[in-house]
């Protein structure tokens, strides 16, 4: 596989293709430039995706430059959301930064990685730099954006502020004099803008690549910590690997795809075998990648021993009743202390459904009692939570 066609599989949109294979041809050295807003403390498996794509780019000798959207990321973009994001401050927005760079370099090379932020330019502009900048785009342009386009036809309320968002992302094309910008497809419009501020700043216009959005664990919506439906870089190896096998079958092949980057003749070899073994390779192969082989290989031995032999897994967290201060305490109060659980409610209608078991028997009644002179206890939710509860 040559350059080009390496660096288009997988991809979704490219504007500009011809312009790129000229400048593979010609040896020039590309800055390619991948943008994220650090709203969240976590990356997750969707923003793999398009790192791996920004690594082959490093692997064939091209600059990667990761632009930190410390800045933007006090404005908002709704990427396909009904609603503005909500405003973080310079902390919170500083504090996921470092985070994101930490978690970034699981997937791309730091030694290769050029790290810019755009607060370096954007603290600096007036008012009137903005309003420059304004005039370039209209706004019957900016309602071409299909969430734009969304929200007037149903009357929903669009800030000023977040049609500004398109202008800034395309702006930081401008001051890093992008050849290459890698999104999503929910990034296609603005990586457009980028294009068209650089020609009309008399810049070469940047190529522009799309790379699929990853389809979440419902096998549905794309993959989002707002849908609950996502894996992190910073998942426990037990979780990742438990995620991944939670996933539909007709999904992992998108996963294989576009995080295992492997080519469609592999898949297609893959898919003749069964598929739960060709899942329980997909997360051995995936969890490797973040905590290598063996952890890998662990993670499956322990899952096939819980799932496949009906064993409970010899290691998991403790939780003292000493440490709780109360003996007896009731299985919702554990569920609650052990911070496995995001809220009161999920633990309750867990337990009204059935879905937790107290030493292998469920347990619907969220006020049972778990006493210290009947310890150990076992405590099991779903496919990955197990808990043992000590005096």
């Amino acid at each position: 596989m040559n350059a080009i066609d390496k660096l288009m599989d997988g991809i979704d949109t490219i504007v500009g293709r011809e312009v790129l294979a000229e400048r593979l041809s010609q040896k020039k050295v590309l800055k390619v430039k991948l943008g994220v807003d650090p709203t969240r403390p976590d990356l997750t498996f969707g923003h793999m995706v398009v790192f791996n794509k920004l690594r082959q780019f490093q692997d064939l000798g091209h600059e990667a430059i990761l632009l930190i959207g410390d800045h933007t990321a006090t404005v908002g973009d709704p990427s396909g959301r009904s609603s503005i994001r909500p405003v973080l401050t310079p902390q919170e927005v500083e504090q996921n930064a470092q985070t994101y760079l930490e978690q970034a370099f699981k997937i791309i090379d730091s030694k290769k990685t050029t790290i810019r932020r755009n607060s370096e330019w954007f603290r600096k502009m007036t008012f009137d730099d903005m309003l420059i900048i304004a005039r370039k785009m209209t706004v019957a342009r900016m309602l071409e954006r299909d969430d734009f386009a969304k929200r007037y036809r149903e009357n929903e309320p669009i800030s000023i502020v977040e049609f500004l968002y398109p202008l800034m992302q395309g702006y930081d094309s401008i001051m890093l004099e992008a050849d290459v910008e890698l999104g999503g497809t929910d990034q296609f419009f603005n990586l457009l803008v980028g294009r068209a501020l650089q020609k009309d700043y008399g810049q070469p216009e940047q190529i522009v690549i799309t790379m699929p959005l990853l389809v979440g664990l419902d096998g549905k919506r794309k993959m989002s910590k707002s849908y609950d439906n996502y894996i992190s870089f910073n998942h426990s190896s037990k979780d990742m690997f438990g995620r991944i096998m939670s996933i539909p079958d007709e999904v992992m092949w998108a996963y294989f795809k576009l995080l295992m980057e492997y080519s469609d003749w592999v898949i297609e070899a893959l898919k003749k075998r069964h598929p739960m073994d060709t899942k329980k390779f997909l997360a051995q192969s995936l969890v490797a990648r973040f905590f290598g082989p063996e952890v890998g290989e662990k993670e499956q031995a322990e899952f096939e021993a819980v799932f496949s032999h009906n064993e409970i897994p010899e290691n998991m967290p403790e939780f003292s009743l000493r440490a709780m201060a109360k003996d007896p305490i009731t299985l919702a109060d554990a569920m609650a202390h052990s911070q496995f659980f995001e809220s009161n409610r999920e633990i309750r209608r867990l337990i009204e459904q059935g879905a937790v078991k107290v030493n292998g028997k469920s347990e619907k009644n969220f006020k049972f009692f778990l006493q210290s002179d009947h310890c150990p206890h076992i405590v099991q939710s779903g496919k990955r939570i197990f808990f043992r509860i000590v005096p």
